[in-house]
């Protein structure tokens, strides 16, 4: 199982609040058999109505970290909107709040989702647009979001911090971890004798 206690890299700036999953990922893209290739449509009306959009940006396209607003992932529950914020590249979300459900989607596949203060995050916009090159870091270790040489305290909730940090959210690590008690009770269950193997 993976632990995951820092993500760095660089920035994308959208401090906008109540960014819904429609948004993130519209709908007409939700009748993928897989989640392949969604990345490329994350926020795909917006930036069509907005060239200035932060995804049609070449010097955000690099970016790991998304700085976010307030609400961020609300609306509809659908996977396919933290699926495709992860395909396009992004490794963990700041944000002032966030959807419960997107929330747990994010913890579900391994992407940070932390907490900061309204003015925190307009200073690390501001200084990810000035120079979009600056390195960010979040640590979960830390509780903290290094913007360049600034530091920045964040919080999320005491599960979802274990449950990355631990490596517990990865299920399919957790069942592979376990797979050779998994195969004994199987095989001493009368009804999935046919299946142990």
């Amino acid at each position: 199982m993976r632990r995951i206690e820092q993500v760095a890299g660089t920035g994308v700036p959208l401090v906008l609040d109540d960014i819904d999953t429609d948004r993130i990922i519209p709908a007409r893209f939700l009748r993928c058999v897989s989640f392949e290739g969604i990345g490329e449509h994350a926020f795909e009306d917006d930036r069509k109505q907005d060239p200035s959009h932060p995804f049609n940006q070449p010097q955000y396209r690099s970016g790991s970290v998304l700085i976010a607003g307030r609400n961020f992932g609300c609306g509809s529950s659908r996977e396919h909107a933290p699926q495709s914020l992860m395909r396009w590249g992004l490794q963990a979300v700041v944000a002032e709040s966030f959807a419960e459900i997107f929330f747990g989607n994010c913890t579900s596949l391994g992407i940070p989702a932390v907490c900061a203060s309204r003015s925190d995050l307009e200073q690390m916009g501001a200084a990810i647009q000035a120079n979009p090159a600056t390195p960010v870091k979040v640590d979960l270790l830390a509780k903290t979001v290094t913007v360049g040489s600034q530091s920045y305290s964040v919080t999320m909730p005491a599960s979802a911090h274990e449950s990355l940090t631990t490596g517990q959210w990865d299920f399919l690590g957790q069942l592979l971890e376990a797979q050779d008690g998994i195969k004994a009770t199987a095989a001493k269950l009368p009804y999935l004798k046919a299946f142990a193997g």
